[in-house]
């Protein structure tokens, strides 16, 4: 009998999170919109530029949202990810313990460095941006891979971002090769437009090599099959796997199922955050999948929280949502 909805596998990072007006990102020569890798110091210029600013700490890192999606949802899930032995470790660890996700993973002695830190600014548009310092995340290897823990789960979630670093991503595919070993479904995410580029190919392979779902947005699959067309390029990654959820901003999602095209819309909302939107979509789509609904129904409970995370400030899911899975896929 398998005991947890979804081992997650991701960078483990403490967020730090600010509202901000346009001109500071300017004034600090960032991308809107973007995630950048950046240095700590240039991490730590930033924060104290935002002295004057109300700052929020969270566990983040996009797999660990998903994680916290599963089980505001109801489900349950297991998270592997490297901190440190610091003050911002333990935080991370006790947050991710209250939210109810079982991370137990062994932090790393502070003299091999910090656990790894996200700097989000969101300006009123909604967008955000931010910045990362990977700190000792990076340190993730296959050997962190639990495999005891994948056989008593129903599916693999694995993020994109992990294939910035050797390590983490030898941690990526052992994870999906144990998965296959154990009859375990591997799901993935490419995380961000920036990483499909340069990891094109290496996505497609992996895909097509060990992955069953597949989440990414609009953007990313266009990158992904080098095809402008929306629906053509859906068409292109459904060919590689047996399900491939692409979210499509206020348009809700598309969902490809052995080849079947079909779009669900989404909820009406007026956003005021889109961090996080992505990592939500995919634990609602998941949490859904691994208690037998349909690719459709689960992309609708999916677009339900993003609509609900872009609401309120900060990536993760604040309050239980059980209650409403009936309801909303009833409709």
């Amino acid at each position: 009998m398998k005991r947890v909805d979804v081992y997650g596998v991701g960078n483990a990072l403490v967020d730090t999170l600010a509202f901000v007006d346009a001109d500071f990102v300017r004034e600090h020569d960032l991308a809107p919109g973007s995630m950048t890798l950046v240095g700590a110091e240039k991490q730590a210029n930033v924060l104290r530029s935002l002295s004057e600013h109300s700052l929020e700490l969270r566990s983040g890192g996009s797999a660990a949202n998903t994680m916290i999606a599963i089980s505001r949802s109801g489900g349950t899930a297991f998270y592997t990810g490297k901190v440190s032995r610091d003050t911002n470790g333990e935080f991370y660890r006790q947050d991710l313990l209250a939210a109810g996700i079982h991370f137990d993973v062994n932090p790393m002695n502070e003299t091999e460095g910090a656990t790894g830190t996200c700097v989000v600014l969101t300006t009123p548009d909604a967008e955000r941006t931010m910045l990362t310092h990977l700190g000792v995340s990076i340190q993730l290897d296959a050997s962190d891979i639990d495999e005891e823990k994948i056989k008593q789960s129903r599916i693999i979630y694995i993020e994109g971002y992990l294939w910035s670093g050797d390590g983490t991503r030898a941690a990526s595919i052992r994870a999906a090769e144990l998965g296959k070993k154990n009859g375990v479904p591997v799901s993935f995410t490419f995380s961000d437009s920036f990483l499909v580029q340069p990891f094109r190919e290496d996505f497609r392979k992996f895909v097509k090599d060990y992955c069953d779902v597949i989440f990414c947005n609009a953007p990313e699959v266009k990158s992904f099959s080098e095809i402008d067309d929306l629906e053509e390029a859906a068409k292109f990654v459904g060919r590689l796997t047996s399900k491939a959820f692409i979210t499509n901003s206020e348009h809700g999602a598309i969902v490809i199922e052995d080849g079947l095209f079909t779009r669900v819309p989404g909820f009406p909302v007026q956003a005021m955050d889109t961090n996080g939107a992505g990592d939500s979509f995919a634990g609602g789509t998941l949490f859904a999948l691994t208690h037998d609904h349909s690719a459709i129904k689960s992309a609708r409970w999916g677009n339900y929280l993003a609509s609900e995370i872009v609401q309120i400030p900060g990536a993760r899911l604040h309050h239980d949502y059980s209650a409403k899975v009936s309801s909303v896929l009833a409709e």
